[in-house]
């Protein structure tokens, strides 16, 4: 086709050839992003939360050194939880705990492909924390309270033990009911989560510290090098969590989530 018709025709179709090629690279960029979002951003959002909420928890143990109490380190780290869970929940989920991660996981609330990842931000992201309070706060204040490190004494650490996998039981319940178990989930579960926090460290502080996770212990060991009976706070955490995996896939779960008394 010649003349003014052919060129017409010809102009279209170079702009359906150029619409398609755009569609094709909106598609691969909509791909990338896609991609980033489930798979990049909730890592980078897990480090960047752990590593504040480490931050938080660390300080406040710091700043009440001089007169020892567990009402300021209950009350930080249940609100700073809280708030990060609010915020960024509908990101990474807000876990900020590998013992959260490996609760939700076996709950099915979360793919296995994520859960190495997450972990490892976690800790990376505690590490993180810890280091920024051990630069801000003046070496005896932070050598006097061992960095906000844990420190479960040899003779009682069967009682330590104990009263970390009790604590994390009672918080990882409230989490992946109020997350995952879709009878129970709740918008409220940021502020019950934070709630069950500033509880467990009132409850159980005095005996463990009530650390209930462990990138919250890791973080500040690494950072002020101490390790007496540091396993006790990857042990008693994950097996609290396996405890409420146990409950809520046998009992509490609802009909997608147990696996017996369908």
């Amino acid at each position: 086709m010649s003349g003014p018709e052919g060129k017409v025709a010809e102009s279209l179709s170079v702009m359906e050839a150029g619409e398609q090629a755009v569609e094709a690279g909106g598609g691969t960029m909509k791909k990338r992003r896609c991609m980033y979002e489930v798979h990049v951003q909730p890592c980078l959002v897990e480090m960047f939360g752990t590593s504040l909420f480490v931050f938080v928890g660390c300080a406040a143990v710091i700043g009440n050194v001089e007169a020892p109490g567990a009402i300021q380190p209950a009350v930080a780290h249940g609100l700073i939880l809280g708030v990060l869970v609010m915020l960024f929940g509908q990101i990474s989920g807000g876990h900020f705990n590998p013992a959260v991660s490996l609760s939700i996981y076996l709950c099915g609330g979360m793919e296995l492909l994520l859960l190495l990842p997450y972990i490892l931000a976690q800790m990376a992201g505690a590490m993180i924390g810890a280091t920024i309070t051990k630069v801000m706060y003046p070496s005896g204040m932070y050598v006097a309270s061992l960095g906000g490190a844990f420190n479960a004494t040899t003779a009682d650490v069967g009682k330590s033990t104990l009263a970390e996998v009790m604590m994390t039981l009672v918080l990882t319940i409230v989490v992946c009911m109020g997350t995952v178990n879709r009878k129970s989930r709740t918008p409220w579960a940021p502020f019950c989560i934070g709630l069950t926090v500033t509880a467990c460290v009132l409850a159980g502080g005095s005996v463990s510290g009530a650390c209930m996770n462990p990138a919250r212990a890791f973080g500040p060991a690494v950072a002020a090098n101490q390790w007496n009976n540091h396993w006790v706070y990857w042990v008693g955490p994950t097996c609290g969590a396996l405890l409420t995996v146990s409950f809520i896939r046998l009992l509490f779960g609802d009909q997608r989530t147990r696996v017996v008394l369908k």
